[in-house]
């Protein structure tokens, strides 16, 4: 099918300039981020619960949500995905990446079973993995960490592998069916529907856990797994879609002419604006992401309140987010202003963290705290609704999968440390404190702040690095097409 454009043009209709089908792969790739999101996180509202039956004290908790990003940092398995992403397409790796957290978190999930904890592979790994808490341990595995734990991470880490994987395909994907288009409004979106999967772990995990009158931790991880095994199953389906668009194409939707090669790496690696891009991703996450994993916790410490109110004061920052998402990636599209956003976002991330810090502990409110988690929200939709659109902007399309790869890995890095020492921080800002529901996170909550501040400061930058060298991080998405009126004036000055 053909259509004309508004010079007398004719161009041939792909399936991606349909808006159903274009909306519809959208839909398939933002659900299974939705439920590998939930998966994520699954745990987060259920400390206490986990450290009363596992055992898991707080360096343990940290320790296990930093396992998610040890291959993806250590191994460099990100950087591996993003060349295979731009080697064999979005078809092939969100497939695979759907995979790969389906294996990791059924043993995550077996590892906080009852039934493993009496098991001779429980006995082994009481004896293995058993490394010194020092300062050269990279690893998420210390001695006296339970048997639960060690397991857990372990497929904690390869799930990790997969989520991740998925996070840079959907947005390869997202560029790949929405360029020129609605671009902003449909990353808003897939991020919008994943901030809903964890609002959905903060109002139903503490639920789920506590179904029949028992206590079962690994019952919301089995919960998670099965719509992980639902996201596989859209992927499937996404798959069909992306191959009629590219046998449409007539190529595999990159650059025939110029492929991809491995020494083009080094045009990302030596962007300036590239890494000013990618440390500000590494701080703002990391502030917001270990923030989740703890939480609950804080709330219920701060505030006096029980596990309950406290995920129902956390619900409304996803769905905050949620809601604000697409609204801003649609101003984004029409108008512009994406550096301008960042620095935005970056200033109501360090107001909600500093309430939280300092404001909280003496005035302990639930408005107050509804207050701050509704900033967080607004901040959470203003910075990844303008980060992620901005980077087909400053990166050629050959190399977009790559680039992805390489801010995730960037990200990773920052939050396997954060995850990783954020437990000890806490631990040691608490000398002396085993009941869980005693912690002080004044401290903890300092840190996060920190990171907002060192992220404003890139926000800035990055704003005033695009005023000099135009890289259109300030003008919208959407191109409009060329009028029969412009197309004269350009023929007649040719």
């Amino acid at each position: 099918m053909e259509t004309i454009k508004e010079n007398g043009t004719r161009v041939r209709e792909l399936l991606r300039d349909k808006a159903w089908a274009r909306w519809t792969a959208l839909a398939l790739l933002a659900l299974a981020m939705f439920f590998g999101y939930i998966f994520v996180d699954v745990l987060s509202p259920l400390q206490s619960y986990v450290q009363e039956t596992r055992g898991w004290d707080p360096v343990t908790w940290g320790n296990f949500f930093g396992s998610e990003t040890f291959l993806n940092v250590f191994v460099f398995f990100l950087i591996f995905a993003g060349i295979i992403l731009d080697k064999m397409g979005v078809r092939f790796t969100a497939i695979l990446s759907g995979a790969v957290m389906v294996v990791g978190g059924a043993i995550n999930w077996y590892a906080m079973t009852e039934s493993f904890q009496s098991t001779a592979l429980a006995h082994f790994f009481d004896g293995i993995l058993n490394i010194p808490d020092a300062w050269w341990n990279i690893t998420p595995w210390v001695v006296g960490m339970p048997a639960s734990a060690k397991m857990a991470t372990i497929g904690f880490m390869i799930f990790g592998c997969g989520i991740e994987m998925a996070g840079i395909t959907v947005s390869r994907g997202i560029v790949k069916w929405f360029e020129g288009k609605e671009m902003a409004l449909a990353m808003g979106a897939e991020m919008a529907i994943a901030r809903v999967g964890v609002a959905v772990v903060f109002f139903g995990s503490p639920w789920i856990v506590k179904l029949g009158g028992t206590i079962d931790v690994s019952r919301p991880v089995a919960f998670a797994l099965l719509l992980c095994c639902i996201g596989l199953i859209c992927f499937i389906t996404y798959g069909f879609m992306d191959r009629k668009l590219e046998k449409e194409m007539g190529t595999n939707g990159e650059v025939k002419d110029d492929p991809f090669k491995i020494s083009d790496l080094k045009y990302i690696f030596t962007s300036k604006v590239f890494w000013i891009v990618s440390l500000l991703c590494v701080l703002y996450y990391s502030a917001i992401f270990p923030f989740q994993n703890y939480a609950g916790l804080m709330l219920q410490n701060t505030l006096h309140i029980s596990e309950e109110q406290a995920g129902l004061i956390f619900f409304v920052f996803p769905l905050g987010a949620a809601a604000i998402t697409p609204l801003l990636g649609n101003y984004l599209d029409r108008k512009g202003k994406g550096a301008t956003m960042l620095i935005f976002g970056s200033i109501l991330m360090i107001l909600c963290h500093c309430t939280f810090a300092y404001v909280l502990p003496a005035v302990p409110s639930i408005i107050l705290a509804y207050a701050a988690i509704i900033l967080l929200g607004i901040s959470f939709s203003l910075v990844p609704a303008s980060l992620w659109p901005s980077v087909p902007k400053l990166i050629q399309p050959k190399l977009l999968g790559s680039a992805y790869a390489v801010i995730f890995w960037i990200q990773n890095i920052g939050l396997y440390g954060f995850r990783k020492g954020i437990g000890s921080v806490l631990q040691a800002s608490n000398p002396g404190v085993t009941n869980p529901l005693d912690y002080s996170y004044t401290v903890t909550m300092t840190v996060f702040a920190s990171c907002g501040v060192l992220a404003l400061i890139f926000a800035i930058w990055l704003k005033a690095l695009d005023a000099k060298k135009h890289y259109g991080l300030e003008l919208p998405n959407i191109k409009k097409d060329v009028t029969a009126d412009e197309a004269e004036v350009a023929d007649a000055e040719m």
